[in-house]
């Protein structure tokens, strides 16, 4: 049996979120090159760094919560386009980190397949959407606080209340036991702060997805030739 999505009174902008998208990646290509051109020099570029993945994962749920998109098969389009530009950065971020664990576009796909059960409804559905994140959140980037950051702004979106605000927002204080500061959490503040905005930003979605293995592969070619 299918569970039907709640319309949220909860929204933003379309410009607004491109612009939060546009954030995220600034951010993360700042973390990149601090991380893995500068050796982690500059405290502040890995500050702001870990907000990238909460305003990516967010800008994701908002796109997977609009009406009709389950029965629209948006979940499987999106989580095809995660796979293969997850594989094309793979060569890239097994050089920069190894083999373990996936890259974060892999985190996006997880979670997005755990939404697509919850939402399936169902004993077995929700079954296998447990299984897949205790067993899936050993082998993604940043783990299953990740993955609860993504679930955490899912279920608020779906039926926005204090109580899944309050739950959203442990869920991205959950990433200080990976980042080691509780910089992720100000992502919230940005989210909060764009939804009072509209920012005239036309979508560029294709941009985003090629962005990652392009950068990571320009990074790691740096790498290469600096080593020789």
């Amino acid at each position: 049996m299918k569970t039907q999505p709640q319309v949220s009174s909860w929204s933003i902008s379309n410009g607004s979120l491109e612009a939060l998208k546009w954030v995220g990646l600034l951010l993360m290509a700042g973390d990149h090159v601090n991380k893995y051109l500068l050796h982690e020099s500059s405290p502040a570029l890995y500050a702001l760094g870990r907000m990238a993945m909460p305003l990516f994962g967010f800008v994701l749920m908002v796109n997977l919560t609009r009406p009709g998109t389950l029965e629209s098969g948006l979940h499987l389009r999106v989580m095809k386009r995660l796979a293969i530009f997850a594989l094309l950065a793979t060569p890239a971020f097994v050089h920069l980190v190894g083999w373990w664990p996936l890259n974060i576009l892999a985190t996006f796909f997880l979670a997005t397949l755990i939404v697509r059960l919850l939402e399936r409804g169902g004993w077995a559905a929700r079954c296998t959407a447990l299984i897949a994140f205790l067993v899936g959140g050993a082998v993604v980037e940043f783990w299953w606080p990740a993955l609860l950051c993504c679930l955490g702004s899912w279920a608020f979106l779906r039926r926005p209340n204090g109580l899944r605000m309050l739950l959203w927002a442990l869920a991205m204080a959950s990433l200080t036991a990976i980042n080691g500061n509780f910089a992720a959490a100000v992502a919230l503040l940005l989210i909060w702060g764009a939804r009072h905005v509209e920012i005239p930003l036309s979508r560029s979605r294709w941009v985003f997805y090629a962005f990652y293995p392009i950068h990571l592969s320009l990074i790691a070619l740096v790498v290469i030739v600096t080593e020789d």
